[in-house]
């Protein structure tokens, strides 16, 4: 049986839940992916054009720094990966996150809060940049899906 982590940035609360359920639902391992700096209510202002989020989501090099360096990734052979759809795409601690660490051997599987984007370009870049891992196609979620739900996903997703 392979070891389960799931990793997850949350800006709003919304992945936070559905990665708690994710976890009892997956029997894994909870880690919170924490920007060094914490985004505050006017950094997450997507209609400002000079925002945090909004100047990250604009350069596609962006690495915000990690709150810490210590994920349980290399124990991990399949890693969920959570976050809020932002711009399309993952948000730029996700890639910060997928730059930090060897994923060569893992699967990553892509799990996401919106309420309605889908993921985009998010899923190659995903892809690119979690070197050497096999990256399954992220599925969206609403914060509230129930723990049968994911229990059900997880078992179509044949990872042992």
């Amino acid at each position: 049986m392979s070891k389960k982590l799931i990793a997850y940035f949350s800006a709003s609360g919304n992945t936070a839940k559905l990665a708690r359920t994710l976890s009892a639902a997956a029997e894994a391992e909870l880690y919170e992916i924490r920007p060094a700096v914490p985004y505050t209510r006017q950094d997450l202002n997507w209609m400002d054009k000079k925002s945090r989020s909004t100047l990250e989501m604009q350069d596609k090099n962006c690495r915000p720094a990690l709150a810490d360096s210590d994920a349980p990734v290399p124990g991990a052979d399949v890693i969920f990966l959570g976050f809020p759809v932002w711009w399309y795409r993952e948000p730029s601690i996700i890639d910060s996150f997928l730059d930090a660490y060897d994923f060569g051997g893992k699967t990553v599987v892509p799990f996401l809060t919106s309420g309605m984007s889908p993921l985009g370009e998010g899923q190659e870049r995903i892809e690119a940049l979690a070197k050497g891992a096999r990256v399954l196609t992220g599925r969206r979620f609403s914060p509230r899906t129930g723990e049968g739900e994911l229990k059900a996903w997880i078992a179509g997703l044949e990872l042992d």
